[in-house]
């Protein structure tokens, strides 16, 4: 088994793959993703909830939501998660039409998936998109603070 991972680039406008984290055991899979939150530094983290198509919770979605607890008590981020109901279709499909071979597409799809389920986080305005640090959570545009009066920064 294995994570899929995709990151938003600075703005939060654009979902892009990450490399696949291979699951090994829970202590193993927080730990590295510790490390890649650091490495990358991620402020927001969503995790694909594996729905039911009738959209209610199942074994593999609670068991994700536990997941989730331990991972946001490891990261001490924000947390949330998303509906990831036919995201692996819809990654399959993307990777289908750039002509690539079946083995190819396998090791591409999780992350691809991840990334749509980012991408669907960001269409709606990124609330809970993870963003790296160079994120500007201010109103100037060029990232001055407004209080610093004019010609500061």
């Amino acid at each position: 088994m294995r994570h899929g991972l995709a990151v938003s680039d600075a703005l939060g406008l654009a979902a892009h793959p990450l490399p696949c984290l291979v699951r090994r055991s829970p202590p193993e899979d927080l730990a590295a993703l510790a490390a890649l939150v650091e490495e990358r530094d991620v402020r927001r983290v969503v995790l694909g909830l594996p729905l039911d198509m009738s959209g209610t919770e199942g074994g593999m979605a609670r068991e994700v939501r536990r997941f989730g607890e331990e991972l946001g008590r490891a990261l001490g981020l924000p947390l949330a998660y998303e509906d990831e109901r036919l995201s692996t279709d819809e990654a399959e499909a993307r990777l289908a039409e750039q002509g690539l071979r079946p083995s190819e597409r396998k090791r591409r799809r999780d992350s691809l998936a991840a990334a749509i389920i980012l991408e669907a986080v960001l269409a709606r305005g990124g609330d809970d998109a993870p963003r790296p640090a160079s994120w500007l959570e201010r109103d100037d545009p060029d990232g001055r603070d407004p209080d610093d009066g004019p010609g500061a920064g």
